[in-house]
């Protein structure tokens, strides 16, 4: 057995939980996340506690469902009561980002010789801050950490860090180890 996936999940009252046709739907006050459950897992629920039980201990495949899906179950309960966030720094000399006015597009001059344009789902909201540096700070913030991760890495993968000057897209507080260059 999965030793991560033998913990109970303790979650309030404030947040409901039913299973449905092998979905689990957990609602909490910042809305509603969806999941569908493999045939070969069962989740019990009882007196606000969650328990996951593999139905086939021998096999290592299943062992690993077994743990998988109690944090996707426990990821999903933080991120509908508290949210996930993520940040991303913008590093060099004229790069800039923009909201349009619906929120929903991101407009990036990252150094090339036209902005780029990218699309962000209903399910992210982005706030720009601007420090005194004069880099941008891009603040994601959504309830499913799966699909917030995927979209900060698809921005940071627009101007990923140089390794010689650090300029690019980087994570907050990201630690880049920049090679020297020629010397003479």
């Amino acid at each position: 057995m999965s030793r991560i996936g033998n913990k109970i999940i303790v979650f309030t009252k404030d947040i409901n939980i039913y299973i449905k046709n092998n979905y689990i739907n957990i609602e909490g006050k910042l809305g509603i996340l969806k999941l569908k459950i493999n045939n070969y897992i069962n989740i019990k629920i009882l007196n606000n506690k969650i328990t996951i039980i593999n139905k086939y201990n021998n096999y290592k495949k299943y062992k690993g469902l077994h743990g998988l899906y109690r944090m996707l179950i426990y990821n999903m309960i933080k991120g509908v009561t508290v949210g996930f966030n993520k940040q991303l720094e913008l590093v060099g000399i004229g790069y800039k980002a923009e909201i349009n006015k619906l929120g929903n597009i991101l407009i990036l001059n990252l150094g090339y010789s036209h902005n780029i344009i990218f699309h962000v789902c209903n399910l992210i909201k982005i706030k720009l801050d601007y420090i005194k540096g004069g880099n941008t700070i891009i603040n994601l913030f959504s309830i499913d950490k799966q699909l917030l991760g995927e979209v900060a890495s698809k921005i940071r993968s627009l101007r990923k860090p140089d390794k010689y000057k650090g300029k690019g897209i980087r994570y907050k507080n990201e630690i880049i180890k920049l090679k020297t260059g020629k010397t003479v």
